[in-house]
């Protein structure tokens, strides 16, 4: 039985508080959570709390509060520890909700329905009392965008995870494509294709058209994606699941690298100041996924930085003595004031070199299809 309030404590077995949000280390954003009263109770509880639902599946617990609302937290944070928390229900569970989001519910529903058959929850905003057979308070997190098959029964992996967002947005890709009058259907060689997750403002390539260019001019069929907080996931989930290369500058954003498939190719650019985020955010999960990994390390004069401050200074000559002072530095200095003008004959060398591993291992490459 899941509920809170004033209890009679002569019926009390146990009595915890808990704040079901998966960054237990950082305790200025746990500040900021729900905290839920969980009561164990005698059998007699029944006659002082009828059951208002009575439930014969478990229930799962958690916040979306917190980072919600940043791709990579949405993910990492909350996506990927109820999958390692519930999979093992195979969909025999119910999801109850602190801080409760309807956006966060209807964006990611499409997942949601493939972790639960049964409707979610609001938790404070439902009044009534619910029992349930079994109940986990709480995510179970591994690493950074990871599943460690080692601490699962099921020995699922992280590529587990991403056949099931597979099989989440598959059906709607599907209709996508039959409301597209130009779409060809029939089997057919195409040229390799490459996204480019295109930034604004801060970390933006400001050069981006000379990167499609180049691209194209190797063979690329290039594809500029902004992706938005309204862009459908589905139609995002379209774009890099049938593409070969991804290309886009360290942030949250490249979350979506989960959306490509095992055997792609993933360019990480990583601005000054990021080494260490891009390679435990991005890069190490990317290769556990399967992903053909490429970090591109931008030299200072690649740096909007390179203009606004001495050749000699710390920002561009170590900048780790600066982050190690912590991330508000690392923010201020690296993620909000740094754009990029990517030295092309450098970077080149990338896109070839990944040109040649996708035309090796894909010579023809198949239409989008499931």
């Amino acid at each position: 039985m899941v509920y809170d309030g004033e209890e009679d404590q002569d019926d009390e077995l146990q009595h915890e508080r808990i704040k079901p949000y998966t960054r237990k280390w950082e305790t200025s954003v746990m500040d900021t959570v729900d905290e839920l009263d969980l009561f164990s109770k005698r059998s007699n509880l029944g006659v002082h709390h009828p059951c208002d639902v009575i439930h014969n599946v478990p229930a799962v617990i958690f916040s979306t509060g917190g980072y919600t609302g940043n791709v990579y937290h949405d993910f990492n944070d909350g996506i990927v520890p109820l999958y390692i928390t519930s999979q093992h229900f195979d969909k025999k569970v119910v999801f109850m909700i602190l801080d409760y989001h309807n956006w966060w519910v209807t964006k990611y529903s499409d997942i949601l329905s493939h972790l639960s058959d049964h409707p979610i929850i609001d938790f404070t905003g439902d009044d009534r009392t619910h029992c349930f057979t079994e109940t986990i308070a709480g995510l179970r997190i591994h690493d950074e965008l990871t599943v460690d098959s080692r601490l699962l029964r099921s020995n699922k992996s992280i590529v587990d995870f991403r056949n099931l967002l597979d099989r989440a947005y598959w059906p709607r890709i599907r209709s996508l494509i039959q409301e597209e009058e130009t779409e060809k259907v029939q089997y057919q060689v195409r040229k390799p294709k490459l996204v480019i997750l295109s930034r604004n403002g801060s970390r933006a390539i400001v050069n981006e058209n000379m990167v499609v260019k180049a691209s194209e001019e190797i063979g690329f069929e290039v594809h500029v994606l902004r992706p938005e907080r309204t862009t459908e996931l589905a139609k995002i989930y379209r774009s890099l699941n049938s593409s070969d290369v991804m290309v886009g500058v360290h942030g949250a954003a490249l979350t979506h690298f989960l959306f490509m498939q095992p055997g792609s190719v993933f360019i990480q650019i990583i601005p000054l100041g990021t080494d260490w985020a891009a390679e435990t955010y991005y890069g190490e999960p990317a290769r556990k996924l399967g992903l053909k990994y490429i970090g591109y390390k931008i030299m200072a004069r690649e740096s909007s930085l390179f203009d606004e401050y001495d050749k000699d200074d710390p920002v561009l000559r170590n900048p780790r003595s600066l982050t190690k002072k912590g991330w508000e530095y690392t923010k201020k200095i690296y993620l909000e004031d740094q754009t990029l003008r990517l030295d092309m004959e450098r970077f080149r060398k990338r896109l070839v070199r990944s040109y040649e591993y996708v035309t090796r291992i894909q010579p023809q490459c198949p239409p989008e299809s499931q």
